[in-house]
């Protein structure tokens, strides 16, 4: 009888082994899939938000962070149109670079200094880096100021001097009145269109056309394509080689002096 006893006994004690050894591993063998599958789905959603689709050219064109409207035809039309008359096949002229490589490192700190985005240096490279001299109706000078407004804004113009032939000073009078059009229209591509055809006459086309945004506006022919022009000049200048062009020797080291600046700084 105690034999039979004992060998009943130790039959239930192995069979209760043997169950709770395998309620051991069933639970960790599901938590070690469970985890494998979210480890899966964590990697497929991180790899899903990396993926980026690259922009077109018109997307990544801008004056002063402000971009062309998408997907307006016409706009893409002119501007395509612009930046190929601003290819070097036919402005044939290298001497673009060169003016930008002794201008820039005046303007830059000026413009900074006044709270101007920096795209705005390209204005006294089309507005006399193509064309130098006096206009018909008398503007002159590097950011071509016309007589009344130079000496509003504190440039010194007679029959003995005109500062508006200096690049500091009359850069420093450019920064003072493109900040008070700011001022008046909160937009910097309407603050280049005003500084070519005058505040008062952008004003009254804006209250005109019940419209604010430039690039939708019906302006006249030059203003209607000054902007344009501005993003065509910083695209021969920041990427020369696709518009035909080669930078100078004194513009890539002057962007390399730049560069090895910012990283300093930071």
């Amino acid at each position: 009888m105690i034999k039979k006893h004992i060998i009943t006994c130790t039959v239930i004690i192995a069979l209760l082994v043997m169950a709770k050894v395998f309620a051991y591993h069933v639970p960790q063998t599901t938590k070690s899939t469970s985890r494998a599958v979210q480890i899966t789905k964590d990697t497929t959603t991180t790899t899903t938000t990396k993926v980026k689709r690259p922009s077109s050219k018109m997307a990544r064109l801008n004056f002063a962070e402000e971009t062309l409207p998408l997907g307006d035809a016409r706009v893409e039309r002119k501007m395509k149109k612009v930046l190929a008359a601003y290819s070097y096949s036919k402005l044939q002229t290298h001497k673009l670079h060169k003016k930008a490589a002794e201008w820039f490192p005046v303007i830059e700190p000026i413009l900074a200094a006044y709270g101007i985005p920096e795209d705005f240096k390209y204005v006294p490279l089309v507005e006399s880096g193509l064309q130098a001299g006096t206009s018909p109706k008398g503007a002159a000078g590097f950011w071509q100021f016309m007589p009344g407004t130079a000496r509003s804004y504190g440039l010194k113009v007679n029959s003995k001097v005109d500062e508006r032939n200096n690049l500091r000073k009359s850069t420093i009078a450019a920064a003072k009145y493109i900040k008070e059009l700011y001022s008046i229209f909160d937009s910097w591509t309407l603050v280049a269109a005003a500084y070519n055809v005058g505040d008062g006459h952008m004003k009254k086309q804006i209250n005109r056309q019940n419209q604010d945004n430039y690039f939708k506006m019906k302006l006249n022919r030059e203003t209607a394509g000054y902007v344009y022009k501005l993003i065509s000049m910083k695209e021969i200048m920041e990427d020369p080689v696709r518009h035909g062009y080669r930078a100078s020797d004194e513009l890539l080291a002057y962007k390399a002096q730049r560069l090895d600046s910012d990283v300093i700084v930071e």
